[in-house]
């Protein structure tokens, strides 16, 4: 008889990808392809549970005997908890691999935060949480805003469909063996590690550093900077002009009186306490990005005025710019433009003299998790075709507005806190279209939103009370471009 092609079927909610608008169904896409460019092989991913293939495959496949290699593709979000359809096909799903003494056929994509998964109290109440939560998972949840174009995206993905392609590869060498011994290998089987045949305990300890080993980042070249002279350089900008492309370079704790630019790959990370190391830059840009890729982490930058600048100027290509503290006496804290494409988390950006996050000319990127407050004028202003997406940051007590949306800005705001400041908390004007979903938009001098001359955009799921001119303030010209859903005023 002639050999069945290995299938998956995903599993998920779809509500989740309509909000996405498509996304998953673009992951199953993505991941379908990416595992025949890994094997030179079909390998079809079924999604849809009306689809006449699904229901043909599934209910045929999910007794199939041994050598019927099919795995399940579980989306893990809140609602797929809730959905019963959901539970029932992974319920199926486990009883399979019981049947069949493996533990490879569940390959949980963990895409939206899940209280129940990371509460030990919660999970205690619901079975399938506690055994899903014993596996490892492909971790999306920081990935659910990037593009599918990002690097980080397609070598995910690419880590994925290389287990798929072993996993597959694991049955075709040893499916003999693994007939005859399944029972007592199952047994020595460590629980939690994805994408396992059951074999013998030493190839089981090969093949699980195996599948460890996509995951395996090789240490790049360190540079260490040191004003008292006991590294290699005593100033930053000596090392990133001595660096190779994808150098690491490792800050000591110290004053560095200098400005910034960053022209070529490379990682840059303060050592010690945030406050430990201290860039500060008068008559320039504390840091200026000009070059494909790149990262920051745990440095204070600070712009000391001087004329026109940035603290933090991001010209072109994609900065990872984490866990800094982030002052500007000169223009805004930070600055997006030109098609950059920024990555800013878990930052604290404050008391910007004309404002917080500036993104203009078609900048982009992804704000997630920054305290962005005390700024002169906008906590975050995007205009001229900028479209960045916000997510779970706390934009509050600025001198003016929260967020401000104009001149054909768009965005993405999701689940955010824009709070206590002296205006609006965010305001959408001339062509500004963004959306915003499930915000906490309280306790605002002014309204919630201020809407005017021409902007427009998607309100939907938002928390818009206690302000100080209540939820709404949209004149004549705006109020058939605003499309309003579910919020709370």
């Amino acid at each position: 008889m002639k050999k069945r092609q290995t299938v998956a079927f995903m599993s998920y909610v779809r509500f989740d990808d309509e909000h996405e608008n498509g996304r998953l169904t673009e992951f199953r896409k993505r991941l379908s392809a990416e595992v025949r460019m890994q094997t030179g092989e079909e390998f079809p991913i079924f999604q849809d549970r009306n689809d006449i293939q699904w229901g043909q495959n599934w209910k045929e496949r999910i007794e199939e005997s041994l050598d019927e290699v099919t795995f399940l593709i579980s989306i893990l979000t809140p609602s797929f908890f809730k959905s019963q359809a959901c539970r029932d096909e992974l319920e199926r799903f486990l009883e399979r691999e019981k049947k069949l003494k493996r533990n490879d056929l569940i390959l949980p994509v963990y895409y939206v935060d899940c209280p129940l998964l990371n509460e030990k109290a919660k999970r205690a109440t619901d079975e399938l949480a506690e055994l899903i939560a014993a596996r490892q998972y492909a971790d999306w949840r920081d990935l659910r805003f990037e593009p599918f174009t990002s690097p980080q995206v397609g070598k995910i993905l690419a880590q994925l469909a290389v287990q798929i392609r072993d996993a597959l590869e694991r049955v075709q060498a040893s499916q003999k063996t693994f007939i005859q011994e399944a029972a007592p290998a199952a047994a020595r089987q460590p629980a939690g590690v994805p994408f396992l045949q059951s074999q013998s305990a030493e190839s089981v300890s090969e093949i699980s550093e195996a599948t460890k080993r996509p995951y395996t980042k090789t240490e790049p070249p360190t540079r260490v900077v040191d004003p008292l002279h006991r590294g290699d350089y005593t100033t930053i900008m000596e090392a990133i002009k001595a660096a190779n492309p994808g150098d690491r370079i490792l800050i000591r704790p110290g004053l560095y009186l200098e400005g910034l630019v960053i022209d070529k790959p490379l990682e840059i990370i303060g050592e010690g306490d945030l406050g430990d190391v201290v860039v500060q830059a008068m008559g320039k840009n504390a840091l200026l990005f000009q070059t494909t890729m790149g990262r920051v982490a745990n440095l204070t930058l600070r712009q000391m005025g001087g004329e026109n600048w940035y603290c933090v100027d991001i010209v072109q290509g994609r900065l990872e710019l984490e866990g800094c503290d982030i002052t500007s006496q000169g223009l805004a804290c930070v600055a997006i433009h030109g098609g950059a494409d920024l990555r800013l988390r878990r930052n604290r950006i404050h008391n910007g003299k004309t404002g917080g996050v500036f993104v203009y000319k078609n900048g982009q990127g992804t704000l997630e998790g920054n305290d962005i407050f005390g700024n002169a004028y906008a906590g975050v202003v995007i205009r001229t075709g900028g479209n960045p997406t916000l997510h779970r940051n706390r934009i509050h007590d600025g001198k003016q507005g929260g967020v401000f949306i104009i001149e054909n800005g768009k965005g993405m705001l999701e689940d955010n806190d824009i709070f206590g400041n002296a205006y609006s908390g965010v305001e959408i004007a001339t062509g500004g279209n963004p959306t915003l979903r499930r915000n906490r938009i309280n306790k605002n001098g002014a309204s919630a939103l201020y809407v005017h001359d021409g902007g427009g955009g998607i309100v939907e799921d938002n928390d818009l009370r206690d302000n100080g001119r209540g939820a709404w303030d949209i004149s004549d010209e705006s109020m058939p471009i605003v499309k309003r859903a579910r919020n709370q005023e």
